[in-house]
């Protein structure tokens, strides 16, 4: 294990050591300019982020499931990417799971001793039911978290693909993953608080991952969230929209296709196709539930 003392999120960064003593205007404009680097050192992690979406899409084909394991902020962040996956994507709750140290109670009152065992990681990993079939992303700011360690050592003991997230290169989490993703954001504004900049980095990378995920696995059709659920009253609006964009329709006939085809992809399928419901229902299984699969002629 590093000295955490040696760890670039440690490390003290000499362009904000005087912000206590700035302008508020002074000190925001500083946090900015530091935020700003964020994207970059993502964007050198481009390939990295495209081998794992890649990776789990195939998983996802074969059955698997998508786990994020992480303490304090990392496992929030990863949390907060599962639990939006079901309301965007109309995926079950079971394919995109996040665990973080301390469990659920975790997310609101801090439970930092809890990340200091491997075993801890482990065994909730196997709580959950985690399989070889299933995909584990290890996420931690520092590259070093014990808890996370020990997740990831259990995920490859059973053959299963593992991916190691953190924001210091060459780190234990990334040299114990098949794929390591590391934008390295450096020291940051307060010193080793690393729910800013790597954090930033964390939530970027997360939201490629699912979405990049959903995209390859036919969730989205163009740009468009065709997987939504209409489940208030914000979603039926944007649901019946997404019908228009895609149908060249009115608001009128996408509410009654809405109706009649129970899911925004099947009603696309059902008025672009000119079949019934159960027709379009078919044609999509045919197609593994990829609308634009669907869509081409004799599919």
């Amino acid at each position: 294990m590093p000295d955490l003392a040696s760890l670039t999120t440690e490390a003290r960064n000499p362009r904000t050591t005087h912000i206590d003593q700035l302008s508020t205007l002074e000190m925001l404009t500083l946090i900015h300019q530091e935020d700003a680097a964020v994207a970059m050192a993502v964007e050198s992690q481009l390939p990295a982020i495209a081998r794992a979406v890649d990776a789990i899409a195939q998983r996802f084909a074969q059955g698997g499931r998508l786990f994020y394991i992480g303490a304090g902020t990392s496992g929030r962040l990863g949390v907060l990417d599962a639990s939006e996956c079901p309301p965007t994507f109309s995926v079950p709750p079971t394919l995109v799971q996040g665990l973080i140290a301390g469990g659920d109670a975790a997310l609101r009152l801090s439970s930092e001793h809890s990340e200091d065992s491997p075993k801890e990681g482990a065994s909730d990993l196997a709580a959950a039911g985690f399989a070889t079939t299933d995909t584990l992303v290890g996420i931690a700011a520092s590259g070093r978290t014990p808890y996370v360690l020990g997740a990831l050592l259990h995920a490859r003991s059973l053959g299963a693909l593992t991916i190691g997230l953190s924001c210091v290169a060459d780190s234990p989490v990334a040299r114990r993953a098949d794929i390591a993703i590391t934008p390295v954001t450096g020291p940051e504004v307060i010193t080793g608080s690393t729910r800013m900049k790597a954090g930033t980095a964390t939530k970027l990378v997360l939201n490629m991952i699912s979405t990049g995920v959903m995209v390859r696995t036919g969730a989205v059709y163009g740009n468009l969230m065709i997987n939504v659920k209409p489940t208030n009253d914000k979603l039926l609006d944007r649901a019946q929209r997404i019908l228009m964009a895609a149908t060249g329709c009115d608001r009128p006939t996408a509410t009654h296709l809405l109706i009649e085809g129970g899911s925004v992809k099947v009603a696309i399928a059902m008025h672009l196709l000119s079949l019934d419901r159960a027709a379009a229902e078919e044609r999509l299984a045919r197609a593994d539930g990829s609308l634009a699969k669907a869509l081409i002629p004799n599919a």
